[in-house]
């Protein structure tokens, strides 16, 4: 019997030409994270186990997105901070103004690990809203009438 060897992920390779796709069409990338106690990011910023941050060129120092992290420096309420996050942890990454993106599912490097905690697992975490791609709010405007002649 012929054994297929065993696949690299292509989470970060499509991680890459989202970004690449998002600096094309003028979009702000961003990127949702899980947050468990492998990424580095300032904690102040995590809300219900997980964070989003921007990584556009502008708001980014030193981005490198490799096939085993995403790692940059970044400014947090002025305090510089450096950013480190498994790509095993990206939910999604989406354009900011219009929340066109790509959703990924979470994979434990260690199931084992997985199966004990996961009552610790919170509600928000559940598969359903993992796949989910976010959704921007469109902003509300009154509607005016303007008269032309």
């Amino acid at each position: 019997m012929i054994v297929a060897p065993e696949l690299a992920s292509a989470k970060p390779y499509l991680l890459r030409a989202m970004f690449e796709w998002c600096a094309e069409q003028g979009l702000t990338p961003y990127v949702s994270v899980f947050v468990d106690e492998q990424v580095k990011v300032p904690m102040e910023y995590v809300r219900e186990g997980s964070i989003t941050l921007n990584i556009g060129m502008d708001a980014t120092n030193s981005l490198l997105i490799d096939n085993e992290s995403l790692q940059f420096k970044a400014r947090f309420g002025g305090v510089p901070r450096q950013v480190v996050v498994p790509v095993t942890h990206i939910m999604a990454i989406y354009g900011r103004e219009n929340g066109q993106g790509m959703a990924f599912p979470i994979s434990d490097p260690n199931p084992m690990q997985q199966a004990a905690s996961a009552d610790s697992i919170p509600m928000m975490m559940t598969p359903a809203k993992l796949a989910a791609t976010p959704v921007m709010k469109k902003e509300k405007t009154k509607p005016a009438l303007r008269r032309v002649k």
